[in-house]
């Protein structure tokens, strides 16, 4: 009877052996697969990174020292710069949604046929050079441009509006370029929506605003949260925009990187700026992971 006993015990031991075994030879295989991905990571992101920093850390002399970073606080220029880049960014983020939400709605409610034609068009300007389209605006935008010529032929203005070389411009010219990487992953959130849940809050009694507002709104949220991040990453780091529909007049944190390391040949200096930058932008993208965590947690809680 021991014996009897003893055989199915030994078994599961030899069972459980044997999956550990596997899950171990899984382990090792997912990280061999993995490994070539891993490296190149770090060989392309982790690496310059770290060489970004290091150099930081050096003066024009070569000594180990903080003045680069100290120099945050003790010129005005910097921080100025750095404001103006947060503030373009933000405010080309924002009306990247008000021009980008509407728009993906609409695209999101066609047939899918009719949606693939109008998608064409949102994808044809990654078709033309950014460099092209700026001059293209600033073509639009200038002083005696299609805009104001328009305006002021058709007596609706006097003098031609300031639309080009300053700040409005910048905003135009970037808004034109990101507005595609927010429509495309908040289009495809949209088409992921189940449409039954919208008639389901319908024929319970919902008006379309709060059907709308109450299913559909928050079921695009993570396509919205994903487009907006594209977008203000990648405005923080422009500079081909700026740079031509500014007119000088609008110094972002990449405008401001280039001129201390081409003109000046300061790249402790410049390496600093690159590493404020990263920081802040994790700390943003951190903060903002919390909030739409702690906004999704509430409105769960509160259903």
């Amino acid at each position: 009877m021991s014996i009897g006993s003893a055989i199915p015990g030994n078994a599961g031991r030899v069972n459980a052996d044997a999956l550990d075994a596997d899950a171990r030879g899984e382990s090792f295989g997912l990280l061999a697969l993995l490994s070539p991905g891993l490296f190149l990571v770090f060989a392309v992101i982790i690496v310059p990174i770290g060489w970004l920093f290091w150099l930081s850390l050096f003066d024009e002399a070569g000594q180990l020292s903080a003045s680069n970073y100290a120099r945050f606080f003790e010129q005005a220029s910097y921080i100025k710069t750095f404001v103006t880049t947060f503030k373009v960014a933000f405010t080309v983020t924002g009306a990247s949604v008000l021009l980008g939400y509407p728009l993906a709605y609409m695209l999101s409610q066609l047939p899918r046929r009719a949606a693939s034609i109008c998608l064409i068009f949102v994808i044809l300007p990654f078709w033309t050079s950014v460099l092209v389209r700026t001059y293209a605006w600033l073509v639009i935008l200038q002083r005696k441009g299609l805009i104001n010529s328009w305006l002021i032929d058709l007596g609706v203005i006097g003098q031609p509006l300031p639309l080009a070389n300053n700040f409005t411009g910048v905003v135009i010219g970037m808004t034109h370029i990101m507005l595609p990487f927010l429509v495309l992953p908040l289009y495809a959130s949209m088409k992921t929506i189940d449409t039954d849940c919208l008639r389901a809050g319908m024929n319970l009694g919902a008006s379309p605003a709060a059907t709308f507002r109450q299913i559909f709104f928050p079921l695009s949220l993570p396509g919205l949260a994903s487009g907006v991040v594209i977008v203000f990453v990648l405005c923080l780091g422009f500079f081909v925009t700026p740079a031509l529909m500014g007119g000088g007049k609008v110094i972002m944190w990449a405008m401001r990187m280039e001129q201390t390391t081409s003109l000046y040949s300061n790249w402790g200096a410049g390496a600093a700026l690159g590493v404020v930058l990263l920081a802040v932008t994790l700390a943003l993208l951190g903060l903002f992971q919390w909030l739409l965590g702690a906004r999704a947690t509430g409105v769960w809680s509160q259903r």
